[in-house]
């Protein structure tokens, strides 16, 4: 290994470029991170971000005397030198303006190797002898004045007295296996013939070496060193060869990377001269504080970099302002318009070293009395900034006031957070955050009542990535490696999220970076290595629940992720890649210029492109098609979503065939869409379902790539004249309930001779009551696109209520008629009857609909469908209609057994007196009359719920219907809309004649 013996090595390359035929004039040469390692192998040079460079003053020369020992004191420190900077020789500029705290500096202690010697002089009367010492050499400003004392080691000039800086080192120190140093050289030469005395040097070093010049470079600008805020400077690099790499970086602060392309700067080359034939300009597009700093160009060739700094300083204003106002609200509820409120109004802005001049008399913390007089008009404070160009900037903050008698929330605190008193319609920010993380949380006051709070805490770590991503996007450091910093970043952070209401912060800024990178990528050629980070992060984002989000929001942060996955995807360069696989994405690539069969599968979705030619992308995401916005309602979303793209295409028409498996069979109506980037929301256009050869599967066509799925749904029968059949139905039955009720009105008094009678006649008039009040909600919400949402919940509750009443009073009705058959000796009393039909009738109903929609009001889900005024149905044991379909079923088979045993009654009593034809007649009369008392009818709903619409195996888009499920519909249809009230016990009470005697004189014994 070589080490300190590195000194002798600066000798032979003052040697090597003595001997070569040299222009006149003056370079600086830097020959640095010289790589040495034993046995002639190479090492990686470690990147180093130079601190903002200044120019080093003068330094007072040292007089012997600081050194009695005569010894050769240490090297000057110098900041750590990198391929990009060389503070020592920076162009002097104005300090640049970082949000960054400085750095600690570095004591030249801590490399006593580093420092600018002063020479070991004696001085005899007017002899002077003056040494540099070994490993040392004169400055250049000693070798321009002194050509004498330039090549001697010992000088007799009296330099002492005239120049700050004597010596200098031949090398700066090592560090490991690298070597940092500089040679000066008087002279002008090619860059080719540097590239071959340093050929020349890595062979007799085994070793790599860099070597940067400072000189031969030129900057110039079209502004001052001190620009306006948001103003456009030109900066131009120039250099007298032709070179083949050119690169813009900037410094600033403690952070350091490579220019590129992006929202602010952009980097544009074509514009050289015979004479200075490479060139290469910077525009710096509305340039704020964070683009204050020292600018580098380099052109290179091999490991020569010829090098150029110019320092650019901006008259800065605050990017951002933050008010803050105490106390949040202003609380005139129990004060009178003559009152006032005393606030504080503290402004905060980034770190900044310009010197701001208030305006309006407006400072950091203001004192401010707010009126309680009633006004239309927000009460606000207002601060104006002034900078040193004469520039403004004003931010306005708005304030809430409290007025008595108006609409307000209380004060609360919850987890740690207190939310004070606040008017109607204001949003209250708190900016108290969980150690770790940064930002705020809101809630708004709707009414009298808190919203839920939304959570803006995002970690740390999070809030990095998500400025590097900015960053990225405007330019900075927009480079390959930039790029892969930030994927790598993003995917260590997602994988701790745990989808909590907080980690949804997190989750939220994950998708703006996905959607930050994306439009950078329109600018910077991404390569393919960055996808297996990028499609990992990705993939960790679908893995978190979504459920803290509401329905609006969740919608918005899906489709950017889908968006922002295709641009990226799309523009990201690939070759040589086959694809990334994770548990949430799929991404194939093939070349179709090098693979005869691009078809690719994509998590069992099969994809063809037909007239492609290119390198194809196939993307599917899973966990995405349910938390896209579905204006396919109530239709399903296929599992997945299937994107594709094609790279390096000329081709203007590419049709896409895409193979879905069917998931729902039971769905009969499919459609194939795409999802539109404009509407945000799926759309058929250009896409078309095609017959597949097997049934369990879904084929789409499409004209266009976009991101594809599939929407099935169950479709409402569209039979002929069956909507013109419910309406005749319901109109008939109730003329014919008015016209039950009227009849029982004027023959209850000739009718109602007994309890029995009682009875059956009071459960008859509270069923036709209950429908009738039914049909009339039902006609009534038969449009539900013409009423009002309030309207259309009434009309549901009405129903919902309304059709239980009438089924609980139809099981009044057959339990005592079961009672009575049964119990012919043992009669109900009227009043025990009355009691407990009325629970049954309407109290038990009334709690059924209170509670399911208190339920679904307070879980946040839907108790209506506003398309249908009627309750939801969102699967087996899923929706309102539950609360329905469960009580209607429970009474159905109650009255089912109950006629049953009306029939067994029946067919024992009548079998010794009657002949089987007579019986069968009894037994007929009895099913015709007790079926629709008894609400057996409606089990024809519960069976077309079960079968759905069912669909044939040749049936694509459900037009084509079994027999069956059309006879089910009108059946139900019919004999539920078509329903007269008669007294349809009569027929039950005409038994025996001892029975029938043995019936009455027990009822009329019985008390009342």
């Amino acid at each position: 290994m070589v080490e300190s013996n590195i000194t002798l090595e600066t000798d032979t390359i003052l040697s090597l470029l003595s001997s070569t035929d040299l222009e006149v004039g003056t370079q600086l040469l830097t020959v640095q991170q010289s790589e040495l390692v034993s046995g002639g192998g190479t090492l990686t040079t470690p990147t180093q971000h130079p601190t903002t460079p200044t120019q080093h003053p003068p330094s007072t020369p040292t007089t012997p005397t600081q050194h009695p020992d005569h010894s050769h004191p240490a090297p000057t420190q110098h900041p750590p030198q990198s391929r990009w900077g060389h503070p020592e020789h920076a162009h002097p500029a104005p300090r640049p303006r970082t949000q960054h705290p400085p750095s600690t500096p570095t004591t030249p202690t801590q490399r006593p190797d580093h420092a600018h010697p002063a020479p070991h002089c004696l001085i005899l009367g007017e002899v002077i002898k003056c040494d540099c010492g070994p490993g040392y050499m004169w400055t250049n400003e000693v070798c321009y004045n002194t050509t004498t004392c330039c090549s001697a080691d010992t000088c007799t000039k009296p330099i002492t007295d005239y120049f700050s800086t004597l010596c200098i080192p031949k090398f700066q120190g090592t560090r490991d296996n690298i070597a940092d140093f500089e040679a000066n050289v008087s002279a002008v030469f090619e860059t080719w013939k540097l590239l071959e005395v340093l050929g020349n040097l890595e062979m007799d070093l085994g070793a790599d070496i860099v070597m940067d010049t400072v000189g031969l470079v030129e900057i110039t600008s079209t502004a001052g060193p001190l620009v306006c805020y948001e103003a456009t400077p030109v900066l131009t690099c120039t250099f007298n060869e032709v070179t083949s790499v050119a690169v813009w970086s900037l410094s600033r602060g403690d952070e350091f990377a490579e220019l590129g392309n992006g929202s602010v700067s952009q980097i544009t080359s074509g514009c050289g001269t015979a004479e200075r034939p490479s060139c290469v300009v910077l525009t710096l597009q509305k340039v704020k504080g964070t683009w204050a700093g020292v600018y580098k160009c380099g052109f290179s060739e091999g490991s020569v970099q010829h090098t150029a700094q110019m320092g650019l300083a901006v008259a800065l204003l605050p990017d951002t302002v933050e008010m803050l106002v105490d106390p949040l609200t202003i609380d005139c509820s129990e004060k009178t318009a003559e009152d006032s409120v005393d606030v504080r109004v503290t402004t905060i802005i980034p770190n900044t070293t310009e010197g701001y001049t208030f305006m309006d008399g407006l400072h950091y913390l203001i004192k401010s009395s707010i009126s309680c007089k009633p006004t239309d008009e927000a009460h606000y404070v207002t601060i104006t900034f002034l900078n040193q160009k004469e520039q403004k900037k004003a931010t306005r903050l708005d304030m809430s006031a409290i007025y008595p008698g108006a609409p307000l929330c209380e004060e609360v605190v919850e987890d740690g957070r207190t939310w004070p008193r606040a008017p109607s319609g204001a949003t209250v920010f708190n900016r108290t955050c969980e150690e770790g993380r940064v930002g705020y949380a809101s809630r708004t006051c709707e009414g009298s009542t808190w919203l839920e709070v939304f959570f803006q805490c995002v970690s740390v770590v999070m809030f990095n990535v998500m400025n590097d991503a900015d960053n990225f996007k405007q330019g900075f450091g927009a480079t390959q490696s930039g790029a892969e910093g930030i994927f790598g970043n993003l995917l260590n952070a997602s994988i701790k999220n745990s989808g909590s209401k907080e980690d949804i912060a997190d989750l939220s800024v994950s998708i703006n970076i996905l959607t930050t990178m994306a439009q950078a990528s329109e600018n910077v050629a991404l390569q393919e290595p960055l996808l297996p980070n990028m499609i990992g992060a990705a993939s960790n984002m679908l893995n978190q629940s979504w459920g803290a989000v509401n329905a609006t929001v969740g919608n918005s942060m899906s489709s950017n992720y889908l968006e922002s996955m295709e641009g990226l995807v799309h523009n990201i360069v690939a070759n040589n890649s086959k694809g990334v696989l994770s548990d949430n994405l799929q991404l194939n690539i093939c070349d179709s210029l090098e693979d005869e069969d691009c078809n690719s599968d994509v998590f069992g979705v099969a994809v063809n492109l037909s007239k492609s030619q290119g390198i194809i992308k196939t993307m599917a995401v899973r966990n995405l098609a349910e938390k896209l916005q579905n204006n396919y309602k109530p239709s399903k979303t296929a599992s997945l979503v299937v994107s594709a793209t094609v790279q390096s295409s000329s081709n203007k028409h590419i049709d896409i065939q895409l193979d879905f498996p069917k998931e729902y069979p039971d769905y009969n109506k499919v459609r194939c869409v795409f999802w539109n980037i404009t509407s945000h929301q799926w759309s058929e256009e250009g896409c078309m379902l095609d017959k597949s050869a097997d049934g369990n599967r879904t084929v789409c066509s499409c004209t266009h790539l976009t991101p594809f799925s599939a929407l099935m749904s169950k479709t409402p029968l569209d039979l002929p004249f069956l909507k013109e059949l419910t309406y005749l139905g319901l109109g008939v039955s109730i003329c014919a309930l008015l016209l039950f009720l009227i009849i029982e009105a004027l023959v209850w008094s000739a009718v109602v001779k007994s309890n029995l009678s009682h009875f059956r006649h009071t459960s008859l008039v509270n069923i036709a009551i209950s429908l009738l009040l039914a049909d009339l909600s039902f006609l009534a919400s038969a449009f539900p696109n013409k009423i009002s949402e309030t309207m259309c919940l009434v009309f549901t509750v009405c129903k919902h209520f309304f059709f239980l009443t009438m089924f609980c009073w139809m099981l009044c009705l057959s339990v005592m008629l079961v009672h009575q058959l049964i119990f012919v000796f043992n009669p109900l009393r009227k009043s025990v009857f009355m009691f407990l039909s009325s629970i049954v009738g309407y109290v038990l109903p009334m709690l059924i609909v209170g509670s399911s929609y208190v339920y679904y009001e307070y879980t946040g889900g839907d108790y209506l469908k506003k398309e249908t005024c009627w309750l939801t149905y969102n699967g087996l044991l899923r929706g309102s209609i539950h609360a329905f379909l469960l009580p209607v079923g429970v009474v159905v088979l109650t009255n089912l057994f109950s006629m049953v045993v009306v029939i067994l009654t029946l067919t024992k009593t009548t079998a010794s007196d009657k002949s089987d034809k007579d019986t069968a007649k009894s037994i007929l009369k009895v099913v015709l009359f007790l079926t629709p008392a008894f609400g057996v009818t409606w089990i024809l709903g519960f069976i077309q719920l079960l079968l759905g619409d069912m669909e044939e195996e040749d049936s694509v888009d459900g037009t084509t219907q079994p027999f069956f499920v059309i006879f089910i519909h009108y059946a139900f249809t019919i004999l539920n809309t078509f329903q007269v009230r008669e007294e349809v016990l009569k027929i039950i009470m005409s038994k025996t004649s001892s029975d029938e005697k043995s019936a009455k004189n027990t009822t009329n014994t019985s008390k009342k």
